[in-house]
């Protein structure tokens, strides 16, 4: 049988200084690791703490990251991305800043490139089936239903 793994304060400190130092965390998934650490309640506390203010833990950063990144590599519209950081319990006043930091330009961009390949792959010969394909894939990723039927009706036709 295992033996579980037990940490002092310090020695979880410092595994969490190197968990959240290797990319951005946020809180609920910080707690959780130590949860999974069988750290005590007033334990986690302490570190959450301690990781808050030497700077190793921060949402606000973290959601900026995390928008970012989803929106170049992923290419999710706002609604997805709204809705992914929701199911992370992050604050809605970090949410609309992060999101406020989205050129409008680059997004447009994302979006219509995202819409042609999409629509250049799509084999459907019928042209409403065509048409829910395309509109269905890019509601599914986030985008604003306004964008994408506009997007659709001026690419099938």
């Amino acid at each position: 049988m295992f033996k579980k793994r037990t940490y002092t304060l310090e020695e979880a400190k410092k595994a969490l200084e190197n968990y959240c130092a290797y990319q951005e965390r946020y809180h609920k998934e910080v707690r959780q690791k130590l949860q999974g650490m069988y750290m005590i309640p007033e334990a986690i506390d302490v570190i959450i703490v301690h990781l808050l203010q030497h700077n190793y833990l921060n949402e606000e950063r973290f959601t900026k990251a995390y928008v970012s990144g989803k929106l170049k590599h992923k290419k999710w519209g706002k609604q997805r991305l709204i809705q992914e950081l929701k199911k992370r319990d992050i604050s809605k006043v970090n949410i609309t800043k992060a999101l406020a930091e989205i050129n409008d330009e680059e997004y447009l961009n994302i979006f219509n490139d995202l819409a042609e390949k999409k629509f250049g792959l799509i084999k459907e010969r019928n042209i409403y089936k065509r048409k829910k394909k395309l509109a269905d894939y890019l509601l599914y990723r986030g985008w604003e239903a306004f964008l994408v039927y506009d997007k659709v009706n001026e690419l099938v036709t």
